[in-house]
């Protein structure tokens, strides 16, 4: 008789609303998927700025969560995990989300800390790479987000955590933004402002997390794996592919160069490009290079699996 419990879990970024449905199966120690899917909602619009959440960016994330709701309750997940951050950590009308989404999905979101969200992508990330001979720990996991970025060191289990607020959407609103408008492309002063920035939160990060110890790096979440498709010359986003493939600092280094020489027609015509992801990639582009170029990491190794994928085990194990 199976004793496997069916679970959903929810991440709420700053720019990404994040589903995924899957069967915890004890007896074989995996979480096997059953639905993931993603939305860009852009929940951060402007809240580097304003400190508040925008009302059309609640709308947007509302109706994410109602489409949620009708897949989970489809699915018949069993337990359900609602996890916000960066964005919601930031704003002082979070209450006004809380809400929304208690009504809409039967369950409160925690708005967890920087070093909750830290652990939750590094279970994600390192889970499946137990059995991988050809990588040497301890692994850097790094996820870059849209408001933050996490750095996490560990082995088998996380040794240090540094939430930092360099992320795609952040860095692009606080500098590639005029009047409402993302310079099209970058100029040398602009990413020369960007960089300052990365470098003061990588000064920031090494205080608490090791960087420099560590002998694998594992990128996650939409701007490392955008690179990674455009590195590998997908035609179509393709996670099978993409999910632990490994990127050399030199395609990386490539890649950013072009992002942010690019107009935002040019950034849109390329296949595996998200359109939510068009404005911002130039920024998350250039946070991965800053952190390889800090720890001298020759390559990263992308993985699908990340802070959703961490979410998804809590939620099944009952950790908290």
């Amino acid at each position: 008789m199976s004793s496997s419990t069916r679970v959903a879990a929810i991440d709420c970024g700053t720019n990404s609303i994040r589903l995924l449905v899957a069967e915890h199966a004890p007896e074989y120690g995996e979480l096997y998927e059953i639905d993931r899917r993603m939305r860009i909602v852009r929940l951060g619009q402007d809240v580097d700025r304003t400190g508040r959440l925008a009302p059309e960016a609640l709308e947007r994330t509302f109706a994410a969560c109602r489409e949620y709701a009708e897949a989970i309750k489809a699915h018949g997940a069993e337990k359900i995990r609602f996890v916000a951050t960066s964005a919601t950590r930031d704003a002082e009308n979070r209450d006004e989300f809380v809400r929304g989404v208690l009504d809409i999905l039967g369950v409160e979101p925690e708005v967890i800390t920087g070093d909750q969200e830290a652990e939750f992508s590094f279970t994600g990330a390192t889970r499946g790479l137990a059995d991988r001979d050809d990588l040497l720990k301890p692994y850097l996991v790094v996820d870059i987000g849209g408001g933050s970025t996490e750095f996490v060191v560990g082995d088998d289990h996380v040794r240090a955590a540094r939430s930092v607020d360099i992320g795609c959407v952040r860095m692009t609103e606080r500098h590639l933004v005029r009047d409402g408008v993302v310079s099209d492309p970058a100029t040398p002063g602009q990413i020369a402002a960007i960089r300052a920035d990365i470098r003061a939160a990588l000064d920031l990060a090494e205080e608490t997390v090791p960087l420099r110890e560590a002998h694998t790096l594992v990128g996650l979440a939409g701007s490392v794996t955008t690179v990674a498709a455009i590195a590998l010359r997908l035609e179509a986003y393709d996670s099978a592919v993409i999910h632990h493939s490994r990127i050399p600092y030199e395609s990386v280094k490539e890649i950013t160069g072009e992002l942010l020489a690019a107009t935002h027609d040019e950034r849109a015509a390329i296949p595996v490009m998200h359109p939510g992801r068009v404005d911002v990639i130039g920024a998350g582009a250039l946070v991965l290079l800053e952190i390889m170029e800090r720890t001298g990491a020759r390559e990263v190794l992308v993985s699908e699996h990340d802070i959703l994928d961490g979410i998804g085990w809590s939620c099944a194990l009952g950790d908290e």
